[in-house]
């Protein structure tokens, strides 16, 4: 009959070869994860710049607008002061 250091040794290897096995898998799972989080935040980045450009361009479309209307109600002003 084996000694149960005899036996104890080789499981104590096996259970260390199983555990690099799987820290490694778990560590590649976690870069996988890593990795598509970077991509939702570089999405969530470019959206958002996205965003502030059109609100942007909305302000200076309004602003020339306003700009319009006040000339309109200036001359409007002036042609009323004429008669």
């Amino acid at each position: 009959m084996a000694r149960p250091t005899d036996m104890i040794m080789p499981m104590l290897r096996d259970i260390r070869a199983e555990n690099e096995t799987r820290h490694g898998e778990v560590l590649a799972r976690f870069d996988r994860v890593a990795q598509r989080l970077q991509k939702l935040e570089d999405a969530q980045l470019s959206f958002k710049q996205a965003l502030t450009a059109d609100s942007l361009l909305s302000k200076l479309v309004t602003g020339e607008f306003e700009e319009r209307i006040e000339a309109l109600e200036a001359k409007v002003r002036e042609l009323e002061a004429r008669r």
